[in-house]
């Protein structure tokens, strides 16, 4: 991998799962992949210090929600990016500094250019305001 970043997918729909894998490995990042909130949370008990950034679903089956993996993230990593995807129409944006919130169903190539700005440098608060708009 060109630069040694690592993220965290965290997403129930395994065909949407694969392909966010392909994307960010086709870009250099190497991705830990959790189709559950409880499988994210057992990655970040294993690897939480080695991920660089996470990539969520908000709304996950079972008992634990992507609100729920972004704070357990954070509570290792603080200050990392977190990107909470959500179908819904309106997400709840809770006050989260350094948060991307992406509105499903998202184009690829949306995808592949916040990849990009993510392995660029840590987003600027332009950059997260556009990601904001774009969802």
């Amino acid at each position: 991998m060109r630069n040694g970043q690592q993220v965290l997918v965290v997403e129930d729909n395994y065909l949407l799962l694969d392909i966010l894998t392909s994307v960010c490995e086709r870009e250099g990042v190497r991705v830990v992949a959790a189709s559950s909130g409880e499988a994210a949370l057992a990655a970040i008990r294993q690897k939480g210090d080695q991920i660089h950034w996470l990539l969520t679903d908000i709304n996950l089956p079972g008992l634990i929600d992507g609100w729920v993996v972004a704070d357990a993230f954070r509570t290792i990593n603080p200050g990392r990016p977190v990107i909470y995807a959500s179908t819904d129409g309106w997400i709840d944006r809770r006050s989260v500094p350094g948060s991307i919130f992406l509105r499903k169903p998202f184009r690829m190539h949306d995808v592949v250019a916040l990849v990009r700005m993510m392995l660029a440098s840590e987003p600027s608060a332009r950059d997260l305001s556009l990601m904001r708009a774009a969802g």
